[in-house]
């Protein structure tokens, strides 16, 4: 990991914050109020698992409810997953 920016938006409010990795990023805004928050993993290479990286944070969260969208980004991608 090569840094983690956070930014609180006070007592018992959401957060936006950012991870960058050495060739991806994970992003996190959150709205306590709503019981929400989304993520976005952008995860290169081949070494990674991007259902575990979800279960972690999912558990972390403690979410009820998962839903996911994928999206296939990068050369050789020629439509959408």
């Amino acid at each position: 990991m090569l840094d983690i920016r956070l930014h609180r938006f006070g007592e018992g409010q959401g957060v936006t914050g950012v991870a960058l990795l050495a060739e991806s990023h994970i992003s996190i805004h959150s709205w306590p109020e709503h019981r929400y928050a989304a993520l976005d993993f952008f995860l290169c290479g081949g070494l990674h698992d991007i259902e575990a990286a979800l279960q972690v944070m999912a558990e972390a969260l403690g979410a009820g409810e998962v839903r996911t969208h994928s999206v296939a980004r990068g050369y050789g991608v020629s439509e959408p997953v």
